[in-house]
């Protein structure tokens, strides 16, 4: 996590960390002690440790919980961000954060970048049907989700949508996704609670079906992943063999690497310009000297990629009319 969080940090960025309820005393500390130890967090105070961390189960509706929960924490303490990005220490950027704001700068802050289909295949009899409990909903020790009959059938007041878990969310979606004003969250998640996957389809359920958001749907999860053929439950860990398929994505993260893959050496190096255990440089910081103007950036070939990518959704002919299909 740190070498992520490293390779990610930005002065104008809020961080917000989260380890999993299960996770030692002493791996706790240890990351608590990095962030207020660290000068450059200690001196822009924009990363924090969610104090009250969550037991998240896999395929749980526990990973929703503990998403909406560190969307609640900031907006009640991030100040006036724009979007929400969810990520996990398996990802890694392929961009520079310099190369990312400056991207963003153009486009309208009401994006939602989020993978969506309706058309669920067989994940209506195998997801949607089946109904599943969580553990990590009531108890401090983790165990898998279990399963309970008899099933369901497809729900008929709302759309169901999947996806992936991984997005990046406009504030004013944010906003609805806690405040709900015409419960419609609220009731959705409920389903959800018995949903097997429901990171997958419970944002994306959520937009498609409110009349406010669904124009405002980018189709695309903002991340390169490979997957075998035919797919497994898992993407597979990435390589220097996958590297230049990243890099002609034009993707601004991938995932999922192991914990110091020699690729990401790579990545530091060619992508992102970073030293060993360093930040990456930019406007806001070079040759070990932090600059009083974080606002200026420093765009450099990633940001051409990553413009090239949100530039490729817009201007689409169909972008007017490919929204929650």
């Amino acid at each position: 996590m740190k070498r992520t969080l490293k390779a990610l940090y930005h002065p104008l960025n809020f961080y917000l960390l989260h380890l999993d309820l299960e996770t030692s005393k002493e791996d706790r500390n240890e990351l608590v002690k990095f962030v207020k130890t660290e000068n450059v967090f200690v001196e822009f105070g924009n990363v924090k440790v969610i104090e009250r961390s969550n037991l998240v189960t896999y395929r749980g509706p526990t990973m929703v919980s503990n998403t909406l929960h560190a969307a609640a924490i900031l907006m009640k303490e991030g100040g006036e961000w724009d979007w929400f990005i969810n990520l996990s220490a398996s990802d890694y950027p392929l961009v520079t954060q310099d190369d990312l704001l400056h991207s963003l700068r153009s486009i309208p802050r009401y994006l939602n970048f989020i993978e969506h289909t309706s058309d669920l295949d067989w994940k209506e009899e195998y997801r949607a049907k089946p109904l599943i409990i969580d553990p990590g909903l009531y108890s401090l020790n983790k165990s898998d989700i279990f399963f309970v009959e008899p099933q369901r059938s497809v729900p008929t007041a709302f759309k169901l949508f999947t996806g992936s878990a991984w997005m990046m969310l406009s504030r004013p979606f944010v906003e609805y996704l806690l405040l709900g004003w015409d419960s419609f969250p609220r009731t959705l998640l409920m389903y959800y609670t018995n949903f097997l996957s429901s990171p997958e389809g419970y944002f994306q359920t959520v937009v498609c079906n409110v009349q406010e958001f669904i124009n405002t749907t980018i189709n695309h999860d903002l991340h390169f992943i490979a997957w075998d053929n035919p797919p497994k439950q898992h993407p597979h860990y990435l390589t220097v063999d996958d590297y230049k398929e990243m890099v002609d994505s034009n993707a601004p993260f991938a995932r999922k690497f192991g914990k110091n893959e020699p690729v990401l050496d790579k990545i530091d190096v060619e992508l992102l310009g970073r030293k060993p255990d360093g930040f990456v440089p930019g406007s806001w910081f070079g040759d070990a000297k932090i600059a009083t103007n974080v606002t200026s950036l420093r765009p450099g070939p990633g940001a051409k990629r990553l413009t090239s990518l949100i530039s490729s959704f817009l201007s689409h002919k169909d972008f007017d009319k490919k929204h929650c299909l």
